[in-house]
This record gives C-alpha cells, sequence and structure tokens, in this order.
C-alpha cells in the first residue's frame, strides 16, 4: 500500500489543492504522493528538472498567485527534503 502524505513530494503543494486530486499511477489509479503538475502516467512531467529549477518554478508561481517573495522563497525551502529529491 502506498504511503498517503498531505505534500505533493515533487512540488510541495499540498494535495487537497490539487484541481485534479493529485497525479496518476501508470495503471491509472490515483497518486498518493505527487500531484497532477508532477507526475502524470506513471511518470514525471520534468524528468530532468533539478532541484533547483523545480524550486525556482513553484517560486514563480507562488508570485504569479499574489504571494510576497519572501514568502515564496520561505515555501521552496523544504523541497530538498521532500522523497523525489531524496538521494
Amino acid at each position: 500500500m502506498e504511503k498517503s502524505y498531505k505534500f505533493c513530494q515533487s512540488c510541495g503543494m499540498p494535495l487537497k489543492k490539487d484541481e485534479k486530486g493529485g497525479g496518476s499511477n501508470a495503471d491509472g489509479s490515483k497518486s498518493l504522493k505527487y500531484c497532477s503538475h508532477c507526475y502524470d502516467g506513471g511518470k514525471f512531467t520534468r524528468p530532468d528538472f533539478t532541484t533547483m529549477q523545480m524550486q525556482q518554478l513553484v517560486k514563480e508561481k507562488m508570485k504569479e498567485m499574489g504571494f510576497p517573495g519572501f514568502l515564496a522563497g520561505f515555501f521552496t525551502y523544504g523541497i530538498p527534503k521532500l522523497e523525489r529529491w531524496k538521494r
């Protein structure tokens, strides 16, 4: 059984905020680990992304949504600790 997470383990977005309710696995089932923006059909939507690129993308998206820059930076600080980026 796949462990259930509160936040996407790739970008850090709260999974309950995902308009599709989460990403999808290769068998079509819902991913309990990744959001639909990061994971689709059992594959990462940006497979070549680095941790820093993901932090930059999330920061930009948050600013677009009206978050102040320092807050966007604060929220992206933990991205390297998420499951996808652990080595």
